[in-house]
């Protein structure tokens, strides 16, 4: 049987981002959910949310605890647990594309470079400037595809 064709059929990037969106949702770091996912050659390679490490108490932002300028000083990004989930299960990430809830923060950036990911989607921007820009300099496509 035929998959149906139509305007109601979500293209590549709006069906991999929606699941990005979806992942974002087991974050356990109240600050901010976000959610990432490893696609290559239209399959799903890893995901990763944000939030505490596996086996350790949640992130708890109560009267500032567990926050340092700024951010969760007990989170784990989802970019990052996305990298490692591929690491700990032997599958390479070069040549993928990573979509995410957010674009990645500077260090994020550093580690889809050096891990050869090639391009990223994202749904809403981060005020990262610098990720931005060493994205760019290494040739990794950015894309900004906001959520419906």
């Amino acid at each position: 049987m035929q998959a149906p064709q139509g305007a109601d059929r979500p293209s590549w990037d709006a069906y991999f981002s929606a699941i990005a969106r979806t992942v974002a949702t087991r974050a356990t770091c109240s600050r901010l959910a976000v959610g990432a996912v490893l696609v290559k050659r239209k399959m799903i390679l890893t995901t990763g949310y944000n939030g505490a490490p596996a086996g350790l108490r949640h992130c708890d932002h109560s009267n500032g605890a567990d926050m340092t300028g700024g951010h969760c000083a007990r989170s784990t990004h989802a970019e990052q647990n996305a990298i490692v989930q591929a690491a700990r299960h032997g599958i390479s990430i070069e040549g993928a594309t990573m979509y995410c809830s957010n674009n990645p923060c500077l260090t994020c950036a550093k580690l889809l470079i050096n891990a050869g990911v090639k391009r990223v989607v994202y749904a809403e921007p981060y005020p990262d400037p610098q990720a931005v820009e060493l994205l760019q300099e290494a040739g990794v496509a950015l894309d900004l595809i906001p959520s419906p």
